[in-house]
């Protein structure tokens, strides 16, 4: 208690200060306790404090002027251009909506606004339109490559007899096998392995009932000893589509589809091209 109570003396003990003008005038007396003097340095260098904060914020407010300033310059210029391309646009619609030849020579105005540089323009749309069309074509050439080329099992079953050379199942000499033989229960759907058209649908001795699709891009396909046939000649057919179902018609020792696939006239082996079916 004694510590507080000296402690307020000290604070409260009176201060004063003189203030000395160099000129004829009486020296200028201010009392104060010393509490005030204390005060009013804090309250200065709050001031001083706030000041600098302020100046800060306001330089970082004129910098973000500049920024805004600028991005609205070129917002501006962009509108512009683009204003300017519809009235473009405008004036040769109206003016090709003229109906001939000589309405529009007669109401052409060739006049050079400044407004946009049409032969840069021009050139940078060329560009532009030529690289999406190259990149167009390339992916249209591919996904087309994609659809013809046989994918996938044309029926679900087991390999009874590969490609190349083997022991023929009923005459019982050697001969080389041109496809392969997916042995399965009779009457299961027979499905086209790529997109394609038709191109035989019917009987065709040994192979008993025979489909035949041309895919493009050099691919053909084979479907052989079917119980019935459910596509025509000339009919588009989409991969995955049913158009037959398995029997054992023409040479055959039990319910079975012959796969074959030919590439620019030459036979293949199926094998590799069984991968990614989704049957």
């Amino acid at each position: 208690m004694y510590r507080i109570k000296k402690l307020l003396q000290k604070l409260f003990t009176p201060v004063t200060i003189m203030l000395i003008p160099h000129t004829s005038r009486k020296t200028f007396r201010l009392k104060m306790p010393s509490i005030g003097i204390f005060a009013s340095v804090i309250m200065c260098v709050i001031g001083i404090v706030y000041i600098f904060s302020v100046a800060v914020d306001t330089i970082r407010y004129r910098e973000m002027e500049k920024t805004l300033s600028y991005y609205e310059e070129q917002f501006l210029d962009l509108k512009s251009t683009i204003d300017a391309l519809k009235v473009a646009e405008r004036d040769f619609r109206r003016l090709f909506s003229l109906g001939s030849k000589e309405a529009v020579l007669e109401n052409l105005n060739l006049s050079d606004s400044g407004a946009i540089e049409m032969e840069l323009l021009k050139r940078q749309i060329k560009k532009t339109i030529d690289t999406v069309g190259e990149i167009k074509d390339y992916l249209s050439q591919q996904r087309d490559l994609y659809r013809a080329t046989p994918m996938g099992w044309p029926v679900t079953g087991w390999i009874s007899s590969g490609f190349g050379k083997r022991v023929h199942p009923i005459r019982g000499n050697k001969d080389f096998h041109t496809g392969i033989d997916i042995s399965t229960q009779p009457g299961k759907p027979v499905r086209v392995t790529a997109d394609g058209i038709v191109s035989f649908s019917g009987w065709s001795g040994a192979n008993g009932n025979l489909i035949a699709v041309e895919h493009g891009f050099g691919y053909t396909t084979f479907y052989a000893h079917n119980k019935k046939n459910l596509v025509k000649v000339g009919q588009i057919v989409k991969r995955g589509d049913i158009i037959a179902y398995v029997g054992s018609t023409g040479s055959s020792t039990g319910p079975h589809v012959h796969y074959e696939i030919w590439k620019e006239g030459k036979i293949v082996n199926p094998r590799p091209f069984l991968k990614g079916g989704k049957w």
